[in-house]
């Protein structure tokens, strides 16, 4: 037990660097050297034992390093060209620091963020598709800097008890040997900024880590300045506590995290929101425009929703974060009331009815209503996306509910093994790595000769099978498994098997033991002597999801039976490391969640880029890439339904041993797949430019950050005079909305229509008082189906066409080319002129 001592004085002491390589710490904080091979081999250069030791953190390797190994490095030429090489490409990637024209600079704000192995701040896709995303933004030289919280214990590390069962261990970040640096004020001190909670105020430290080119900002309240162990714990755990925790860490990230934004002198032209947690920033933004430009409640709302960005990764209502109106009272009443925002309007921010006064506080409804842009991660998700918040526009047919969609993608340098990208320095366009877009550049892995891949590619194996058996071992080791277990771990897996890769949370619907419906279907496949097939399996069940955790159970029990012990494998404590390995070394990825239910995946993006095929449901990501991808489908493009889960662990094992496997293990003259190897080149060159976090990134701004810069720099300009006359003019037409009326409409049923032949749509509307430019006529025309519904539609605005008595006349022309039934719905709702971000209103449209 340590013995405490109050108060302690302390002192930090870094390595002695020999001057020949006094920048290895400087290398060492800026995590470049994560997907920047030179500088990475750099530091592992100088004990890879130590290295693995030091979970890949050069920051701990460097403290643990005796100083002699440091001299003798740097009295060592070899290592000191190595040292120079290094330097020279982080200099000169770092040379082309984003210029910032008209001063954009977009704010990214995230809940967790997965980058490196050895910071466990992050709990699965969501976190590694953050890191990946400002990684990328590196790259593209994208002006952002990234939000976020710096956990004290992270998430759980996982280990299983003899019985398969999740345990689940929290061990103490040490932040002074991890790459985080605490950010300094200007007085030289640390840079600590607050928020008031009802356990008093909470002191938040800001640290900062350097990823390229882009600095991430983390918020820390496990300090000194918190008396109170409920303030210190609030970046305990990522994910961890209750539900006052989960409200404590929101306000920090979005409250907190803008307030440290303005301390730091930054000016944010763009707030992303990824995914709701972080939405009280909308709030704080309001709050701070209500203060410095005197704008109302309402204007503020309007000025600041024209640069905020929101993306949803949620494809069902249970994975929303929900408070009681109550809760929210005891946290926000007090700030509301400082800053003048009527608690009543801030409810109505995160509801669907304001008037129900029983319906929770929803964060992703915050967002979607605080945002002008918001977008789902995949094109299916949109769809879905669309269909669950329909209910916040039910005027509106699903379709044109106002989410967009950018696809995720995964970082290609991070990803992508070695041994490919030597083949692609011989073989690609020698600028390959700046050109993860270019199409045509990819289409040459063709000329890569196949054998050359699939020698590299056994190499991979060979590597992920050596992995398993020492991770094995030490799992093993750790439950203090007998001699005999221990002995057979390093019998695992065979090299030259047909290898399934299987990794993610083990949440239930990701149906994690499809591929288990039926074992003695199971071990045939895995016990061929022919054609053996071996399955890699990781992944951790949330601490509070105990049906995940019996999935878990389940699947490592089968390892222990003798059939299957030496070819099925579970690997403890799935992260980025093991996601790394088993991503570049398997054969096949699998992945069968409900489809409608993954909103992207990037795990199987991440196999493709390796040249591993997937198999996979039509869902998230892969719905979008099947046909190009080199892989195989389970199922059809149709809604999940329960009965489809035997229908689809049937195909998963037909596709196997009818085609798959046989494939694998089909071999010419020259002993490799040839047949095989048409897949993997189709996969290599069709998923790496089109599913790569580049892509992602300049989608992100070219669709959503560049509109929104512009749309807030027009609406701040002469001191926001477009928002408050904005304001005006809604409170204008909400009065008269009422006697707004369709007096006529054209044409009847009884109108002759030729194809190739124009009509005039045509409304004659009382506006009562308005002009014809305050509000939009819309023509909603398409295909009568078999149901009476419109199929196939589109929308065509009908523009002012002169006056009738006191009413006016909208009209356009359509033109029909296909025979059959054709409908139209005329409708109307508001429209600024000034505001071209202008959507359909959900309370004033008005069908005619």
């Amino acid at each position: 037990m340590p013995f405490q001592i109050r108060p302690l004085k302390e002192f930090l002491v870094r390595p002695a660097l020999p001057p020949a390589i006094a920048r290895l710490s400087e290398l060492a904080y800026n995590v470049l050297w994560s997907w920047d091979h030179n500088i990475r081999a750099l530091v592992r250069r100088l004990d890879p034992a130590l290295w693995r030791a030091c979970g890949h953190n050069p920051v701990l390797l460097l403290g643990r390093l005796p100083q002699a190994a440091l001299i003798k490095a740097a009295a060592d030429p070899r290592y000191l060209a190595v040292y120079r090489r290094a330097c020279e490409s982080f200099d000169a990637y770092m040379s082309a620091a984003a210029h910032r024209p008209g001063g954009k600079l977009i704010a990214y704000f995230s809940m967790e963020y997965g980058l490196l192995e050895c910071m466990p701040i992050y709990s699965g896709g969501l976190g590694v598709l953050s890191g990946d995303h400002l990684k990328a933004a590196s790259d593209a030289n994208i002006p952002i800097v990234g939000v976020g919280l710096l956990y004290q214990k992270g998430y759980l590390q996982q280990t299983l008890n003899p019985d398969g069962w999740q345990q689940e261990r929290y061990p103490t970040n040490d932040f002074y040997t991890l790459p985080v640096l605490p950010v300094t004020d200007p007085e030289g001190g640390e840079l600590k900024v607050s928020v008031h909670l009802p356990t008093g105020p909470v002191v938040i430290k800001v640290w900062h880590m350097d990823v390229g080119r882009v600095r991430l900002y983390l918020l820390d309240t496990n300090i000194e300045e918190n008396a109170s162990a409920e303030n210190r714990d609030i970046t305990d755990q990522l994910y961890g506590g209750d539900i006052h925790t989960r409200i404590r860490q929101e306000i920090v990230l979005g409250i907190g995290g803008l307030r440290a934004l303005r301390r730091l002198g930054l000016s944010p032209t763009v707030f992303h929101m990824n995914e709701g947690h972080s939405a009280f920033l909308a709030l704080e933004r309001i709050r701070v425009l209500m203060e410095e430009h005197r704008l109302s409640f309402e204007e503020a709302l309007e000025a600041s929703r024209q640069n905020n960005v929101f993306t949803t990764h949620t494809s069902v209502p249970a994975g929303i974060d929900l408070f009681d109106r109550g809760l929210l009272y005891e946290y926000l009443h007090e700030y509301c009331r400082e800053s003048g925002i009527p608690f009543e309007k801030l409810c109505a921010l995160g509801v669907r009815e304001p008037n129900d006064p029983h319906e929770r506080f929803s964060m992703a409804i915050c967002a979607i209503k605080t945002s002008s842009y918001r977008n789902a991660v995949s094109l299916l998700h949109r769809h879905v996306s669309q269909e669950m918040w329909q209910h916040l526009w039910p005027n509106l047919p699903v379709w044109e509910v106002p989410v967009t969609s950018i696809t995720n993608g995964a970082h290609l340098p991070s990803w992508l093994n070695g041994d490919l990208a030597n083949l692609y320095d011989r073989y690609l366009q020698p600028d390959w790595r700046e050109r993860h877009m270019d199409v045509k550049g990819w289409e040459l892995v063709r000329d890569i000769p196949d054998m050359e891949l699939w020698e590299a590619h056994r190499h991979r194996k060979r590597m992920l099978v050596t992995f398993v058996r020492e991770r094995l071992l030490a799992q093993a080791t750790q439950r203090k498994a007998s001699a005999m277990e221990l002995r057979k771990t390093q019998e695992t897996l065979d090299p030259d098997a047909f290898t399934i890769g299987f990794a993610r949370r083990f949440a239930t619907y990701k149906r994690a033991t499809l591929l288990f419906r039926s074992v003695e279907r199971l071990k045939r496949l895995v016990g061929n002597p022919k054609m053996p097939v071996q399955i890699v399996i990781a992944g951790k069940a949330h601490p509070k999801d105990h049906p995940g955790k019996s999935l878990i159970r389940e699947i490592f029990q089968l390892t222990r039976d003798p059939e299957l012990a030496r070819r099925l494998v579970f690997l403890e404590d799935y992260g980025i490391e093991v996601a790394r390995e088993l991503v570049q070394g398997v054969d096949l990825w699998l992945n069968n969640p409900r489809r409608g239910e993954e909103a992207c995946g990037t795990s199987g993006m991440k196999a493709g880029m390796n040249g591993n095929p997937n198999l996979s449901i039509l869902d998230g990501w892969f719905d979008e890439a099947y046909e190009v991808s080199g892989g195989w489908a389970i199922g059809d493009r149709e809604p999940y339904s329960p009965d489809q889960d035997e229908i689809h662990s049937s195909a998963i094992y037909s596709l196997l041993e009818n085609e798959i496997v046989p494939m694998y293990y089909e071999r010419g003259e020259e002993n490799y797949p040839a047949e095989w190897m048409k897949r993997v080149k189709m996969s290599l060159a069709n998923l790496s430019p089109r599913f790569n976090a580049h892509r992602m990134v300049e989608e992100y701004l070219t669709q959503l950050y560049d509109p929104a810069h512009a749309a807030f720099a027009r609406v701040a300009s002469q001191d926001f005079d477009l928002a408050r006359r904005k304001v005006d003019w809604n409170r204008a037409v909400e009065r008269s909305w009422e006697r707004v009326r369709f007096v006529e409409t054209g044409p009847g049923p009884e109108a002759s229509v030729l194809s190739g032949k124009p009509i005039t749509l045509r409304a004659v509307v009382d506006l009562a008082g308005l002009k014809p430019d305050d509000v939009r006529v819309e023509a909603v025309v398409g295909r009568v189906g078999v149901d009476g519904d419109l199929e196939d539609t589109q929308v065509l605005i009908l523009p002012p066409a002169g006056e009738l008595d006191s009413a006016y006349v909208f009209s356009t022309d359509l033109v029909p080319h296909q025979t059959g039934r054709l409908g139209y719905a005329l409708r109307i709702s508001p429209n600024h002129c000034d505001d071209p971000l202008t959507q359909p209103s959900n309370a004033l449209l008005r069908w005619g």
